[in-house]
């Protein structure tokens, strides 16, 4: 058995590849590829209906919230976001918690005016900012929910009047929350969604046609809403997948259900590494991610048969990211609790 501890492109079902695989052979025994069906054709327009569907009904989404699936990953939204919702004179109010919100900044000041709310930069990224305060006169307050590289996770939604946006790529329907809170949510599909290659945004109709510039048509959501997310040819075996991966946690028992195994997960490896002598956890505690668990090892000899053992057991992706060194053990959705027992039972043998 293989351990995929990898943070994304990361770890999906089993049952999800295997009929994902008959997919490409035969779909729905129509002896055609989902590779090579018409996305306008009533088959793939099966397919995309259930995904929104599913979404909506995992998220327990009102009527006033749409969502799309998009090209571009996460990384387009960045600049996507304040392109719609952002005008030259506004100010938008971001947190800036690691790599993927810098990032965010960055782009959004392309459009208008930012003001960083609170950053945790002063410590590497290692927590996350409490008691800031946000402007009340912003256009949107920005955020990652989850930080994948630094692995901090963001348990508490501050309560603000102003219109919430969420980068929510690594931690998506990994525990239950109010969605319908949010303006606007993205997410990259590649960790607890589906396939790399297609972005989930869920969005509040209410906050578009608001700004006073000129949108490209494939920038623009309410073009992408109108065309129900296919202004132009989507990327169909993403959706599929993400379709057959949203099946699977409904079948799992939804979000609620999903929630209480990877709180189970995390613990049980949180435990045995803040026991066992030589791994040392680099973030604060009370925001300690459940799905991207960063850990360093000082000693070269234990780095060493750590490694080892690793190799010889199958397991996988426990690098951590080339900007924070150490190791990363992500927790996503479909990793099973047996995983994380055999890893915790390795480093308790070291």
């Amino acid at each position: 058995m293989i351990h995929n501890f990898n943070a994304g492109p990361s770890i999906l079902p089993k049952e999800v590849f295997e009929e994902a695989a008959k997919g490409i052979l035969n779909f729905r025994d129509t002896e055609l590829s989902i590779l090579e069906i018409g996305h306008r054709t009533a088959l793939f327009q099966s397919v995309m209906d259930e995904t929104i569907l599913l979404a909506k009904e995992l998220m327990k989404l009102d009527s006033d919230h749409e969502v799309l699936f998009l090209h571009g990953g996460a990384s387009t939204q960045f600049f996507q976001v304040p392109m719609n919702l952002l005008n030259e004179n506004q100010t938008a109010a971001y947190l800036d918690c690691g790599v993927w919100g810098s990032k965010a900044i960055k782009e959004a000041r392309l459009f208008g005016n930012v003001e960083v709310v609170a950053s945790s930069k002063d410590k590497n990224y290692t927590y996350i900012p409490k008691g800031f305060n946000i402007p009340s006169g912003a256009a949107y307050f920005h955020f990652t929910t989850n930080n994948t590289i630094e692995g901090t996770e963001m348990f508490i939604i501050p309560e603000t009047n102003v219109p919430l946006v969420a980068d929510m790529s690594s931690d998506i329907l990994s525990h239950e929350t109010d969605f319908n809170r949010f303006a606007l949510i993205y997410a990259g599909a590649q960790k607890n969604i589906g396939a790399a290659g297609v972005n989930m945004v869920v969005i509040r109709k209410d906050i578009l046609g608001k700004v006073n510039r000129k949108l490209p048509g494939m920038m623009d959501y309410r073009q992408h809403i109108e065309a129900g997310s296919m202004l132009n040819t989507p990327p169909v075996f993403a959706i599929y997948v993400c379709m057959l991966t949203l099946r699977w946690l409904k079948k799992q028992g939804g979000v609620s259900a999903i929630e209480k195994i990877n709180i189970a997960k995390a613990d049980l490896l949180y435990k045995i590494l803040d026991a066992k002598e030589g791994f040392e956890p680099t973030v604060s505690r009370e925001d300690r991610s459940r799905m991207n668990v960063v850990f360093l090892i000082k000693d070269p000899l234990l780095e060493k048969k750590f490694l080892e053992g690793c190799k010889e057991q199958n397991m996988i992706g426990v690098k951590g990211h080339r900007s924070v060194g150490g190791y990363r053990v992500s927790l996503y959705n479909a990793l099973p609790l047996e995983s994380v027992k055999a890893l915790t039972s390795l480093i308790d043998q070291l």
